[in-house]
């Protein structure tokens, strides 16, 4: 088997990254999952590989964090993502789809559900409610997504973000 490469680029402290995020629903919630060392919360994804193209890097990180294959459906968003993490400056090709996670995956509308182990990151995920208030209180970047979670978009789109683009006061 031969090595794995993911699509990324460093230059000193800036990092060019390809990533590729699914929002899956059920029973009016989002699955979520964080690093438990983090604060904050993402859409369950990962960086793609060279050579693959994006739904089937989602498929293979489902697959890795949940344990279970999801049915990968439109493309929501494309994201010029740029933002300040770990001391670096990232520019970030972010593919959000939506997803269909299969029932035999866990629900529970308050609880962690899941925790995995992923690379040096021990993972937990969640539902939350899919909602503006909800996904605002929980802090997730993209941030824009907050306020789109209740009206998905018909069809795909292109948003350039930077980190601090939306007041959330």
């Amino acid at each position: 088997m031969s090595k794995r490469k993911m699509v990324r680029l460093d230059s000193g402290s800036k990092r060019f990254n390809f990533r590729i995020a699914g929002l899956g629903f059920r029973d009016g919630h989002v699955l979520v999952h964080r690093a438990v060392h983090e604060a904050f919360w993402t859409f369950p994804g990962g960086r793609a590989e060279i050579g693959e193209t994006s739904e089937a890097t989602l498929r293979r990180e489902m697959q890795e964090e949940l344990g279970v294959d999801v049915t990968v459906g439109r493309l929501l968003w494309t994201v010029e993502n740029f933002f300040h993490y770990e001391a670096r400056d990232f520019h970030e090709i972010g593919f959000y789809y939506l997803m269909t996670v299969p029932t035999v995956f866990p629900f529970h509308p308050t609880e962690i559900v899941h925790r995995n182990r992923d690379g040096k990151s021990d993972l937990e995920f969640k539902w939350v409610p899919a909602t503006v208030a909800a996904l605002r209180a929980l802090d997730i970047p993209p941030y824009f997504i907050a306020e789109e979670i209740e009206t998905l978009p018909e069809t795909s789109r292109h948003v350039v973000w930077h980190d601090g683009d939306l007041d959330r006061n």
